[in-house]
């Protein structure tokens, strides 16, 4: 019984392994009335699937909830799963739950997976600047970075998203749960606080029987994206940036690239 704990925690407690996996905030009630729990946990998967993770402080780089102007730290314990769990005295708002990792890091050994996630994520040039660079491509590592955040009702969800100052995120220009919504889902898609421009946007769609219908869309000049979207159905918004690291060599497995993944996650009322 010990060894079957202790292996889960140490599988909870270890890094992403597959940076080509999203990572996002989910409920299983985006919407709850004032003075109910606020509960989310951490997904890590595929197509809108996939495990739960724990919350762990070294992997945890920023937890936080914003209200309007106000900003309420998180501190859960290490392995606490949900990784959101409280009640707070909050009226009639939208909560968007913001988490932000430390970066980890993984390995590419076989060079025709890393083509299938630069061509997957729409980097049209990292083949040939991994190859100008005269980087491996027998061995090297990406480190990565997750910037997560989810919108929650509380009440009427009345409010509004603002920026966070995460290094990449989405900022929800639309209120999903605002009176008078009207299914098209307006998000400004942001890179060290600057709009990104014809940026891919990868849509996960989970329709109320649990199937999912993955899209893709693109910012527009302005770095906005206006998505169309289903009532009672739930949404994963995933955009990533891929960039040279600052120590990036040609010695075998060197740390060679960033990825800086956004999430943004949402139900919408029926």
């Amino acid at each position: 019984m010990f060894l079957s704990r202790l292996l889960t925690v140490l599988l909870c407690a270890a890094p992403v392994a597959a940076a080509s996996h999203e990572l996002w905030i989910e409920s299983s009630d985006y919407q709850i009335e004032s003075g109910d729990q606020l509960q989310a946990v951490f997904k890590n998967g595929e197509n809108f699937e996939g495990s739960t993770l724990s919350y762990f402080d070294r992997s945890a780089k920023r937890f936080e909830l914003r209200i309007g102007d106000r900003v309420v730290r998180l501190a859960p314990r290490s392995g606490d799963n949900p990784a959101l769990n409280l009640r707070l005295p909050i009226g009639d708002a939208l909560v968007s739950v913001v988490y932000e990792t430390t970066p980890a890091e993984v390995t590419y050994s076989d060079w025709a997976k890393f083509k299938k996630f630069i061509a997957h994520k729409d980097f049209a040039t990292a083949e040939a600047d991994h190859a100008a660079a005269g980087w491996s491509k027998e061995k090297f590592r990406e480190s990565y970075t997750r910037h997560a955040k989810a919108l929650m009702a509380v009440g009427s969800g009345a409010g509004s998203d603002t920026e966070a100052g995460l290094e990449t995120e989405f900022v929800a220009l639309s209120n999903p749960y605002a009176a008078g919504f009207n299914n098209r889902m307006k998000v400004s898609l942001l890179y060290e606080g600057a709009p990104r421009a014809d940026a891919q946007v990868e849509v996960f769609d989970r329709a109320p029987d649990d199937s999912v219908t993955v899209t893709l869309h693109r910012t527009d000049a302005d770095g906005v994206a206006t998505i169309p979207v289903t009532a009672g159905h739930e949404y994963l918004f995933d955009a990533v940036v891929l960039r040279p690291a600052p120590q990036a060599s040609t010695e075998e497995n060197a740390v060679v690239w960033e990825t800086l993944w956004a999430a943004l996650t949402f139900d919408v009322p029926e």
